[in-house]
Order: C-alpha cells, then structure tokens, then sequence
C-alpha cells in the first residue's frame, strides 16, 4: 500500500521562496520535507490549542456559567491569555 500521495500545491511567491531557501541551504533536502516539517509543527500547535481548550478554558467557561460573579475583568484576562500564548511560544 502507497504511504505517500503527491500533491501540487500553490504558494505565495515569499513562501516559494522560504521553501527553496530551505533546501539550498541545505537544511532540507527537498520541498516536500520542507512542507512535510511546517506540516508537523502545525499539528504539533493544534494540539497544543486544543489542549489549552478542552484543560483550560471549557473548564473556565463551565466555572463561569455556574458563578458569574467570579469573572475576571476584561482587561486582566487579555494579560492572562498573552501570558499563556507567550509561555507557549517559548515552548516551542
């Protein structure tokens, strides 16, 4: 059974560009390892999104509905989430 299947795919030309870099500089040693790595680091974000999610923030929403008056103002929850995605930026 074939564990591959060829695609044609159309990119904007800085992205071309990114991706032949890649290869010349010998870091990959082709386009498609280029897409397959930018692929798995996308997955590997979702997964890390999605988690945050379903541990983190339903647990919060659940919370909220059932006692409104423990919400957090605006203004500290926008830094409560840019804390959060920049702990996770520097995970990566």
């Amino acid at each position: 059974m074939r564990t591959t299947q060829s695609l044609s795919i159309t990119l904007p030309i800085e992205m071309a560009e990114m991706v032949k870099a890649k290869v010349a500089s010998g870091e990959y040693a082709s386009e498609s390892e280029v897409i397959r790595d930018g692929l798995r680091t996308l997955a590997a974000r979702d997964s890390v999104v999605e988690r945050w999610l379903r541990e983190e923030v339903a647990p919060a929403y659940d919370a909220h509905k059932a006692d409104p008056t423990r919400a957090v103002p605006l203004a500290d929850g926008m830094a409560n989430v840019r804390a959060h995605i920049a702990k996770a930026k520097s995970r990566s």
